[in-house]
């Protein structure tokens, strides 16, 4: 468009265009602010000129980086659509990260320095041990239950005449938020205490006392709490192993099966030797992503227990410290041994991406 004119017309255009387009990001602003009290036109306004703005700012910067010389142009064009992001996140990650760090050195508000003492509490607090003790639980059962739950449903559902359906009803859950899911399941587990002469409400124990059982206070039962909690996250993730998985089996070539069933090998045969080495990469990318997912874990732990009666995980830990205790320099140490742990984790899935991509 631009690029016929000549480069004196240019360059004036894109001066306008450049004037112009931070009188309507200005101005739109301003705007904003005088509509306060409606909020049904506010609303509407943010969205149209939120967008249009940031169309047209993309628009003409993309405009001035094509009017670059042709030896840094690329680069500039580059920056215009990657800039902005490389930008954000070097200000909502690497800076708060920079932040968290110096304030792990600090005393709880944050002015004075005390080393390691932050650390030293992480590691040598009942509370934090437990609270470790409690992720590696996450980390061993609910990891391992939810991928191989996710594993066996895939070959199964993939045999059955049903396999939509079954595969839909196991997806389910994922479209729940784990709030949701807290708040769904804390009436599964709800239990109405002894001497109260009320009808049990709670789907687990109205079954156990329907059998003949006695209702159990299943959230406050030590160590075997953190169990049941497990399970609402297996509930959960089940259903995004299935998908993965599932779609890494049917990218296996019927061919091998068929010749692997002509030299008269069975289906668990078939199973171990072929189906299980194949999908090994797409195993291993869905363990990772569910056991970083177990690493940060909070909203689950935080709607139904709050932590308490042996509950506790690091993340719940750092929300009180935090939130609760206003210590910023012991949520701040916990923060960065979280950080710590899970970037060995995310460094072997990038490892593992890049593998796959090569071999593709």
């Amino acid at each position: 468009m631009l690029e016929d004119l000549k480069p004196s017309r240019r360059y004036a255009a894109l001066f306008v265009l450049l004037v112009l387009t931070a009188a309507v990001l200005i101005g739109g602003f301003l705007l904003l602010q005088n509509l306060q009290n409606t909020k049904v036109l506010m609303t509407f306004f943010a969205v149209v000129w939120g967008l249009g703005s940031v169309a047209l700012l993309y628009f003409v910067l993309n405009q001035i980086a094509q009017s670059m010389p042709r030896s840094i142009r690329s680069i500039a064009v580059a920056f215009v659509f990657a800039g902005p992001a490389v930008i954000f996140l070097l200000w909502a990650l690497v800076l708060p990260t920079l932040r968290s760090l110096t304030l792990s050195f600090m005393n709880a508000a944050g002015r004075e320095f005390v080393f390691l003492d932050n650390y030293k509490f992480a590691f040598t607090d009942p509370i934090m041990l437990e609270s470790f003790r409690n992720n590696l639980l996450w980390i061993v059962f609910g990891t391992s239950a939810c991928v191989t739950l996710g594993l066996i449903i895939s070959v199964l559902a993939d045999k059955s005449r049903f396999e939509k359906v079954i595969k839909s009803l196991i997806f389910m859950p994922m479209a729940i938020s784990f709030v949701g899911a807290g708040v769904i399941w804390k009436f599964i587990y709800a239990y109405k205490g002894e001497g109260i002469n009320i009808a049990e409400i709670g789907l687990l124990n109205a079954i156990v006392t329907a059998f003949g059982g006695e209702a159990q206070a299943w959230l406050l039962v030590p160590f075997w709490n953190n169990f049941f909690l497990i399970i609402i996250m297996v509930w959960l993730q089940t259903g995004y192993a299935m998908v993965i998985i599932s779609a890494a089996i049917k990218g296996i070539p019927e061919s091998i099966n068929e010749a692997a069933r002509v030299d008269g090998a069975g289906p668990i045969r078939i199973f171990f030797n072929i189906t299980i080495p194949s999908i090994m990469p797409t195993i291993v990318t869905v363990t990772t992503t569910i056991l970083i997912f177990s690493l940060k874990l909070f909203d689950i732990v935080r709607v139904m227990t709050g932590g308490n009666y042996g509950t506790n995980v690091i993340a719940n830990e750092f929300y009180l410290q935090q939130f609760s205790y206003n210590n910023s320099g012991r949520a701040s140490a916990i923060a960065i041994i979280l950080l710590v742990v899970i970037i060995p984790v995310l460094i072997y899935n990038l490892k593992q991406f890049r593998a796959r991509s090569v071999l593709k």
